[in-house]
């Protein structure tokens, strides 16, 4: 008979209190970096040696989209010490025990895939980052086996079926459901991270980006880093007052170019959105007033950032990627909660309020929502950007 020595590696008090939790059902609402991953795959490892599960039965893991779900699996791959009796399918991310037990991670992208199956016991990675059409589909592989699911993920707002979801578990009107919260001060208590980056994290981010990632606490404004409270308080309407600074960005594929100029208070006082030939765009910047400029100069950009510099100077070049994004957005969120930046209603509103962020392994990511476009959103940061070199040399003030 085939034998399985296993000891449960070192977890934190809140590791443990989730994955022991008896319910069902249970909901976490976490901060990033709080070992959910680490502490969720023991919890599913652990399922096929309590159930004694047969060959051919299954336990998933499941991620929004196929990177993620990779991620996991790797991790649990790497920490099976005895390769001898396990099996691994690299490209179709499946797990053999010696008992012959599949330990499958599967995308959420399309939620008709995840039917038909009967499953023993799930992870929902990043619940709140899914379509709840996936959860229903999921749930559908657990009914004849009966069987328990974790829901992991960092928070994204009120407006979405996982808060929903988590507000039902925290209620605790359903003993099937049992609301977990772990907070990045709690991770850093356990070791998982220090304080002092939380600390910089609380200085480099906008309030509600900071309250969700690092504190668990769903926003109003869901993902928006700007705040919808801000953005119509800084929406007063376009001054009549001469540019101090510019800011442009150019059209790529079937987006906009605009250029926004900012006046001495912060407030927009030049707006053009259009859709011309290369030609054409770099001579309605060369006729713009010759003060501080900055160009988007990503890609197919710095040649006409550098064609411009030939016609006049204060032009300057900002190569957008996910880092620099990360970073101009950020100050943007903070121009406007500060109430430094001022526009008028219209599409430069709107795309402030359509825009939104996500966290990736590699940080937050800005952009707007698939469909739509933050070409206006972009010039306004570079301009804001360049007006506030200007605002801390005293060349000019806010309101």
């Amino acid at each position: 008979m085939t034998q399985i020595e296993y000891t449960r590696p070192p977890l934190s008090d809140y590791q443990k209190a989730i994955i022991d939790d008896p319910a069902r059902f249970t909901v976490t609402e976490a901060a990033t970096k709080t070992g959910k991953t680490t502490s969720h795959i023991i919890w599913l490892f652990e399922q096929p040696l309590q159930m004694k599960l047969r060959p051919g039965q299954s336990v998933w893991w499941v991620a929004p989209v196929f990177g993620q779900a990779e991620i996991a699996y790797r991790r649990m791959k790497n920490q099976v010490t005895d390769r001898r009796y396990w099996k691994a399918n690299d490209t179709k991310l499946v797990l053999t025990d010696p008992m012959e037990v599949l330990y499958q991670f599967r995308s959420a992208e399309r939620p008709d895939n995840l039917y038909g199956d009967d499953v023993f016991a799930a992870v929902f990675d990043e619940f709140t980052r899914a379509r709840e059409e996936s959860w229903h589909a999921l749930r559908t592989t657990l009914t004849a086996t009966r069987g328990k699911c974790k829901f992991i993920g960092n928070v994204k707002g009120k407006k979405n079926w996982g808060y929903r979801m988590a507000q039902r578990a925290k209620q605790g009107d359903d003993p099937a459901f049992s609301y977990h919260k772990i907070t990045a001060y709690q991770a850093a208590e356990a070791g998982y991270i220090d304080y002092e980056e939380i600390e910089q994290a609380k200085r480099d981010l906008p309030e509600t980006v900071f309250r969700e990632l690092y504190l668990a606490e769903a926003s109003e404004d869901g993902s928006n880093p700007f705040g919808y409270k801000f953005i119509q308080i800084c929406s007063i309407g376009i001054s009549s007052l001469k540019p101090v600074c510019f800011g442009i960005d150019l059209a790529k594929s079937s987006d906009w170019t605009v250029i926004i100029g900012l006046d001495q208070f912060g407030q927009v006082c030049h707006f053009e959105r259009f859709q011309r030939d290369w030609m054409q765009t770099m001579n309605a910047i060369k006729i713009l007033p010759p003060v501080p400029t900055q160009i988007d100069s990503t890609g197919v950009g710095d040649p006409i950032v550098e064609q411009v510099q030939l016609a006049r100077g204060n032009v300057q070049g900002f190569k957008f990627s996910q880092g620099s994004k990360q970073q101009i957005m950020q100050g943007l969120a903070v121009g406007i909660q500060q109430r430094q930046v001022l526009f008028p209603e219209g599409i430069i509103k709107d795309e402030l309020e359509n825009f939104e962020f996500e966290y990736t392994r590699t940080g937050v990511r800005y952009t707007a929502p698939e469909g739509l476009h933050d070409d206006c959103v972009c010039a306004l940061a570079l301009a804001f950007d360049i007006h506030k070199s200007a605002a801390y040399s005293g060349e000019i003030s806010y309101i």
